[in-house]
């Protein structure tokens, strides 16, 4: 048996016996289930349905798994330990990878990371349960999506699987604010357990897909915002001392940003010479696009890439004895590269998130998902509102979740526009409310 290619709940592949590929099969499974679809209608930054230039989750996706893709193919040719697949974790398929960044951001619920952090403290609060995005992506994956000949999910490889567990902890366990549910975690362990896997360590191709999603995060959204005109490409933004001083605010208050050992450089200065550099650059290419913004907008996302792309590499992990997929320069860890687009993405951060305009959307988001949370938390009259399938599969599995825990992955299901469209019927019903039709699917 291929560890690697096996699966939880088909071991022999017996409902998987044709002609392709396995990690083909786990392609096909992922981009034809509803929860890929619905990616469509869920925020990236602006939100969905904003207009028909930005990001949703879902192009973020691809765009991620075409630039893990790639890398994984240019490890693949530049690291020699790659080709004798000495350990299951230890490699990198261009495949799987791909498989992983398609579903990365599955368990975002509508309202981007507002949205999560509101049905979070909505959890805690009543029955003490976490929601984690990253968590929500094994409930649907594992337990939640349904394909024929299996009612457990998508039934994907485990190296698909463990592809995408950036974050390989149990979220129950103390301390944790990112990992896996429990439920879904005994089967995520013991894939771990059969691999091998080092305690507290992710696989090669987990790790890039999470490097890649930086990437895109740090470049692609500045793109989105400079061309929704809330990053203003002049020095008045760039050199303006709050930007630099709420940039700084953002990476002190990032708890991942510890293992980047900022307290060995000069933040501010970097900081200030990072936006410096930046805005140089854009002027350069300004000039160079004969000073067409859409054209500038594209080559500077595009050289950005390609110069992050280009310092990935992978070194040997002392601290853990394992290796680490990272920015690399002459054979170490390239710590200003990785500050860099740190400051990159907070940047994105403090001009798009940050904006109070960004604020009254999430404000507003806040509200309707806390008053859908309140009609559909008691079982009584929750059962009156929700959709019969859901109902008929909670009653089939119950002992497997709580009421609570079903109506947070219902919530967390919709995309942005669905989630209005319930709130308006539930709350919003005055004069010109457009309710749609009593034959929607839900």
């Amino acid at each position: 048996m291929n560890v690697r290619k096996m699966r939880l709940f088909d071991y022999e592949n017996i409902h998987s016996s044709d002609d392709r590929d396995e990690y083909e099969k786990d392609y096909a499974r992922l981009i034809q289930s509803p929860a890929f679809r619905r990616l469509q209608g869920k925020s990236q930054v602006f939100g969905a349905g904003s207009g028909d230039y930005y990001r949703t989750r879902l192009t973020h996706s691809l765009e991620v798994s075409q630039i893990a893709r790639e890398v994984a193919r240019k490890l693949g040719k530049s690291y020699a330990f790659l080709a004798k697949k000495e350990h299951p974790g230890l490699m990198l398929d261009p495949e799987v990878v791909e498989c992983a960044s398609l579903a990365h951001d599955l368990g975002h619920p509508p309202f981007g990371h507002k949205g999560e952090e509101v049905l979070n403290e909505l959890l805690q609060a009543d029955c003490g349960l976490k929601y984690e995005g990253n968590a929500q992506n094994y409930r649907i994956l594992m337990f939640l999506e349904k394909r024929a000949g299996s009612d457990s999910g998508l039934d994907l490889t485990a190296a698909v699987l463990l592809a995408i567990n950036k974050y390989p902890f149990c979220i129950e366990d103390p301390g944790r604010v990112k990992g896996v549910y429990s439920m879904e975690w005994e089967g995520i362990q013991s894939l771990r357990q059969k691999w091998g896997m080092p305690e507290g360590c992710a696989t090669l191709e987990a790790q890039l897909m999470d490097l890649c999603d930086d990437i895109a995060y740090s470049t692609h959204d500045i793109e989105d915002g400079i061309r929704a005109g809330k990053i203003q490409m002049n020095t008045n933004l760039f050199e303006d001392d709050r930007l630099v001083a709420n940039v700084m605010h953002e990476i002190q208050n990032d708890p991942g940003n510890e293992v980047m050992r900022w307290d060995q450089v000069d933040m501010k200065q970097m900081v200030k010479q990072a936006l410096h550099h930046y805005l140089q650059q854009w002027e350069s290419i300004y000039v160079e696009c004969g000073r067409e913004p859409s054209r500038t907008r594209r080559e500077m996302k595009a050289r950005w890439v390609r110069k992050f792309v280009s310092g990935v590499g992978i070194i040997d992990d002392a601290a853990t004895g394992w290796k680490r997929v990272t920015f690399i320069r002459d054979g170490e860890q390239d710590m200003e590269l990785l500050r860099t687009m740190e400051i990159l993405k907070k940047l994105a951060w403090v001009t798009l998130i940050k904006d109070f305009r960004v604020q009254r959307l999430h404000k507003r988001s806040e509200i309707m998902i806390t008053r859908l949370w309140d009609s559909f938390k008691h079982p009584d009259t929750g059962r009156l509102i929700l959709p019969p399938d859901w109902l008929e599969s909670y009653e089939r599995q119950k002992g497997k979740w709580r009421w609570e825990r079903m109506v947070s992955d219902y919530i967390a299901g919709m995309t942005d526009a669905y989630a209005e469209k319930v709130y308006a019927e539930f709350y919003a019903g005055g004069p010109g409310t457009k309710w749609g039709s009593l034959y929607d699917r839900d």
